[in-house]
């Protein structure tokens, strides 16, 4: 170095970093490049913005308030870095118009002309994955240059407040850039000095930068400079008032590996190698958080097989069938975690209920926050459509049966299906159960028909005939029959217990004689020695006992605890104690008297007469051991997962049908607590005169199931048929039969059709929508030429035929409104607007109020009178214009006979709209049930029934312009069916898990909005809330976080969608062609 003073140089090479170039990270010029009186100044300001480590030197004090930072404006903007850059400008804006072409690569020109030799001994920060240090070089005054150490910081070089403008210049100049230069920034793995990444002339002719020549410049020079020095200055001086991050360098760090493995991942995945990664072509840093989130240390066998078929490795659909608890759902996480962070695409996660999509939602939101993607909610009124087109995260969408088939159709609509790369279906044997399955089967059949690309992965514990499925989703299969913990079968019949036994002749051998003493008194209680079963097993263990009906899950627990001795109230008492306080506390001061007993001695019911809150509290309690004995129905056999070490079932019957082999494998699947028990256990109890059907139900294999496309005939077949049309994915009849053959019901049409043919029941579909004024022909039909024909003699002509939808049938297949109804709610909709009454909402609920659920409607006359009596004016105003009298109501209450004939579903339909109405008003399901006399949770079913036929509907007005009126009263209306609680709790109610009760609690402990869950600390979270557990703690503030970031990336779409330049913004040419 020269005589004005010693400088130290070091040289630190990196790895690229994703979050700016490394061009944009200007060093300091070194002392051959100054003038003496300058390096005094230059030293102060590299000590004060940035933090070096030195040999032999003097650290300076580091200084980072504005004031300091600007305060000497003569030497900050003409002799340091604007100057420089100011220089740049005036060069760059002179190069000849022929070298346009060269401005993709502008920021790197810019760069190499600034610093020439200079940057030579500056640190260089890029995206990095590594931190890689080079020799050292002694400069001319016998000074080292220090090399930072791995674990050094490794943002130095740039102050933390500089870290925001450099970020916005780097995306500036990307939006410039080649994105060719983009993608091979983004993707290099190579170690690269400075030197190696500089052009070779700017380090083979360095030129001196003369001082002297910026003070000799134009008024417009100087005004450029000047504008150009205060938006640094102005952008600098904002980043370091603002809060800025702290850079932690192990972050760094494991976030540098997580990006090399994905990398390493991705390119595994292309090649089909062998060489499954880290983990099965995932970062290890999935196979921490599965141990971290999950305690899964290891995969079992089968997994690990299924994982490494070539089948999935080729991406072949797949079909795979275990029993239940025999960890399935891991093997579907995984292929969607590689999807979502290999091939970068988008994930879809097909759930049968509501409760299971939250649960799964906030079980993954974990994993999103961690790994960089989306998870987004599709169930009751929740959900965007189309979604969201994301940048640069994919997004993983969990949906119900519902909610999954209209996403596909949104995808399809919109063109962006084929950035749909994986669907998992979980318990796809539910392709066979009713109107749910023909949703499900028309879902399926229009993903294979529309993208060739995405692959469709469907599991199940209960499948049969699996080749009709394997057909039609032209996928591979694979089966085992692993459990984790043994499963014992028994059967029960009077006091002598038998273990099924295939081997045997009838199927079952003697195990043993229950020698549990009863009173005569005792025997009357408990028939079927129920009490001795579970006391077997409680308080120490878990049981579980299905029961046939609702009322009978109530009577078992009941009589259970009257025989229990009441020793068993001591085990835990405390936490029952609290459980039954926060039981109070969710239903505003009411707990039911049947819990109220039961639930200190550790035993409760569990059926869909309990409210959401009431279920969630319960199922929390069994999990956690509080409660060792649950009394439920089938439904919580295929709803949430709760198992225990002994199941017992009361009785083979579900109501008052026999059980089906299909019901009984879920049942008993549920008995053995993977890590917990060695062995589950499972007891049926059956009378002698069902002796014969148990024996065929324990021996006969599973049913098999069948499609439902044509039985659910106005929500299968026309449903399909309309969307088909709608969607354009085919138009006319020979497109329409030709899809027809590609689904299930056209894989099992040999089977299912005796009477007609696929191509009759095609024509007489299409008929019954134009008709209905759905659909309209562009060519006449006769229904003589068309009937005549079958699937082999069907003419070229008659298979030209074509339809187009009409506004209506664009209206009921955009709102999913079942057919069946669509005309009267397009009648309603339109007479409501001759005289809509918005004094309340009465008239909008009455609007809203499910047709199905009307139908199963049975009032109660004198309450209905009752409140028709409290009607307000202009409430008895919707009832009158709606067609219902309060003459009526009263004849009915008192019995009397009724000549003039009234439509039942409309009086139906409006007792359930002053049932919502009440609940919104009152918020409390407990008194609303009091007062219609209604079991609490069918109110809560009602509600959310409702709720998501609100969001149909307002999709079909959406549709038709002559509703515009409704469209803003249907958005406001859905939200506050959808939540029903105090305004101010609707935020915390958005987050996954969360509802009324415990958003009242976190709203009470401080906790009032997204952002505040999204930043609580979840240990604070424990001590605060009660009854909350960690793993529960965790998954809130998950979820809480995952939605913040979807909120702010929609945001930031938006954003940057209003500023993008239109596609089809006029060009110069194109106006210049117009005007000659």
């Amino acid at each position: 170095m020269d005589d004005g003073g010693s400088r130290i140089r070091r040289r630190v090479s990196v790895r690229k970093r994703n979050r700016f170039s490394t061009e944009s990270v200007l060093a300091a010029p070194t002392a051959a490049e100054l003038k003496p009186g300058d390096e005094k100044e230059e030293e102060e300001m590299v000590a004060g913005s940035r933090r070096r480590k030195t040999v032999d030197v003097q650290p300076v004090e580091n200084i980072d308030s504005e004031e300091d930072m600007f305060g000497d404006y003569d030497s900050f903007a003409e002799n340091s870095f604007l100057a420089q850059v100011d220089d740049l400008e005036q060069k760059y804006m002179q190069i000849p118009e022929q070298e346009e072409h060269a401005t993709d690569h502008a920021p790197e020109d810019l760069c190499s002309e600034s610093i020439k030799h200079s940057i030579l001994s500056s640190n260089t920060v890029g995206d990095f994955t590594g931190v890689k240090t080079e020799e050292h070089t002694k400069n001319q005054s016998g000074h080292e240059d220090v090399a930072t150490e791995p674990e050094a910081d490794l943002l130095y070089d740039v102050p933390s407040s500089q870290m925001l403008f450099f970020e916005h210049l780097h995306s500036s100049s990307n939006n410039l850039g080649d994105p060719s230069l983009k993608e091979r920034d983004r993707g290099s793995s190579s170690h690269k000095t400075v030197n190696e990444e500089l052009p070779v002339s700017s380090i083979e002719e360095p030129q001196q930068i003369d001082d002297s020549s910026s003070k000799v410049r134009t008024s417009s020079d100087g005004n450029r400079r000047q504008s150009l020095k205060d938006h640094l200055k102005s952008a600098m001086a904002g980043n370091a008032r603002a809060h800025t991050s702290v850079f932690s360098r192990t972050k760094q760090l494991k976030e540098t590996l997580l990006s090399e493995e994905i990398n390493v991942a991705k390119k595994t995945i292309a090649s089909s190698s062998d060489d499954l990664g880290p983990f099965y072509s995932l970062p290890s840093k999935v196979r921490d958080l599965y141990a971290q989130f999950r305690g899964i240390e290891k995969l079992y066998e089968w997994q690990h097989t299924c994982l490494t078929l070539k089948s999935v490795q080729e991406r072949k659909n797949l079909i795979y069938s275990l029993p239940t608890s025999g960890g399935k759902t891991l093997v579907a996480e995984i292929l969607m975690l590689q999807e979502l962070l290999c091939r970068r695409k988008d994930a879809l996660m097909i759930l049968p209920y509501v409760a299971i999509v939250q649960e799964k939602i906030a079980g993954l939101s974990s994993f999103g926050i961690e790994l960089g993607f989306f998870v987004e909610e599709y169930a009751g009124s929740k959900g965007k459509f189309p979604p969201i087109k994301r940048r640069e995260k994919k997004s993983l969408y969990i949906a119900t049966i519902e909610k999954g088939h209209s996403l596909v159709n949104s995808l399809i609509e919109t063109g962006r299906i084929g950035g749909l790369g994986l669907v998992v279906v979980d318990e796809l044997h539910m392709i066979g159960e009713g109107s749910r399955g023909a949703t499900l089967e028309m879902t399926l059949a229009k993903i294979l028909y529309t993208s060739k690309t995405t692959q469709i992965v469907g599991m199940s514990a209960t499948l049969n005939n699996v080749e009709d499925l394997q057909a039609f989703l032209r996928a591979e299969y694979y089966s085992s029959w692993f459990r984790p913990v043994e499963l014992k079968e028994y059967l029960k019949i009077n006091d002598t217990i038998y273990e099924v036994d295939s081997k045997a002749e009838n199927g079952m051998t003697f195990s043993r004689l229950l020698n549990y003493k009863y009173s005569d008194t005792l025997k009357k209680l408990d028939p079927d020695h129920l009490v001795a079963l579970v006391t077997e097993v409680i308080p120490n263990h878990s049981c579980l006992v299905f029961c046939p009906t609702k009322k009978n899950c109530e009577n078992v627990a009941e009589m259970i605890c009257k025989i229990l001795s009441k020793e068993y109230l001591k085990h835990r008492e405390k936490e029952k104690h609290e459980l039954l306080k926060n039981l109070k506390a969710i239903s505003g001061g009411s707990v039911c008297p049947v819990l109220k007993h039961t639930i200190p001695f550790g035993v409760a019911y569990h059926h869909s007469g309990l409210t959401n809150d009431e279920r969630k509290l319960l199922e929390e309690a069994h999990s956690a051991g509080v409660l060792c004995l649950l009394t439920c129905t089938s439904t919580l056999a295929a709803g949430v997962n709760l198992p225990a070490q002994r199941v017992i079932l009361r009785a083979p019957y579900v109501a008052k049908e026999f059980l089906k082999r299909n019901q009984y494998k879920q049942m008993i699947g549920r008995a053995g607590r993977a890590g917990i028990d060695s062995v589950g256990e499972s007891i049926l109890i059956f009378q002698e005169k069902d002796k014969q059907q148990v024996l065929e139900l324990i021996s006969r294999p599973l049913e098999n199931c069948y499609s439902r496309l044509v039985q659910e005939f106005t929500k299968g077949i026309q449903t399909l048929f309309l969307s088909l049309i709608g969607l354009k994915i085919a138009t006319t009849l020979g497109d329409i039969y030709h899809f027809m053959s590609g689904t299930f019901f056209g894989v099992q049409q040999k089977i299912l059709l005796k009477e007609k043919s696929l191509w009759e029941i095609t024509v007489e579909s299409l008929r019954y929508l134009t008709e209905k004024g759905l659909l309209q022909k562009d060519t006449v039909l006769t229904e003589k030429g068309l009937l005549q024909k079958d699937t082999v003699q069907g003419s070229e002509e008659e298979f030209q035929y074509s339809f187009r939808i009409t506004k209506l049938g664009r209206a009921s297949f955009k709102g999913t409104i079942d057919l069946a109804y669509c005309d009267i709610l397009y009648r309603d909709l339109k007479k409501g607007l001759e005289g809509l009454v918005l004094e309340s909402l009465l008239h909008l609920i009455y609007l809203t109020t499910p047709y199905d659920m009307a139908s199963r409607c049975d009032p109660d006359w004198m309450v209905y009178f009752r409140q028709f009596s409290q009607l307000s004016p202009a409430e008895q105003n919707v009832a009158t214009l709606v067609g219902v009298s309060e003459n009526f109501i009263g004849k009915k209450a008192s019995g009397q006979a009724i000549k003039k004939k009234v439509d039942k579903t409309i009086v139906n339909r409006l007792y359930l709209s002053f049932v919502l109405y009440t609940l919104l008003k009152e918020t409390s399901v407990w008194r609303v049930s009091e007062k219609f006399n209604m079991p609490r949770g069918h109110i809560q079913n009602l509600l959310s029934g409702a709720a998501a036929f609100s969001s149909c509907v307002l999709h079909f007005c959406e549709e038709l312009e002559e509703f515009w009126v409704y469209r803003a009263l249907l958005v406001e209306l859905t939200k506050k069916l959808t939540y029903c609680v105090k305004a101010e709790l609707i935020p915390l109610m958005e987050v996954a898990g969360v509802l009324e009760g415990r958003a009242k609690q976190l709203y009470n402990a401080g906790y009032k909005s997204l952002a505040h869950l999204a930043n609580a600390d979840p240990e604070v979270l424990i001590r605060t809330i009660d009854h909350l557990s960690r793993r529960q703690a965790k998954q809130i503030v998950s979820s809480a976080k995952m939605l913040l970031h979807e909120k702010a990336e929609a945001l930031q779409e938006e954003v940057e969608e209003l500023l993008r330049l239109p596609s089809d913004f006029p060009s110069i040419t194109a106006s210049s062609i117009e005007k000659a």
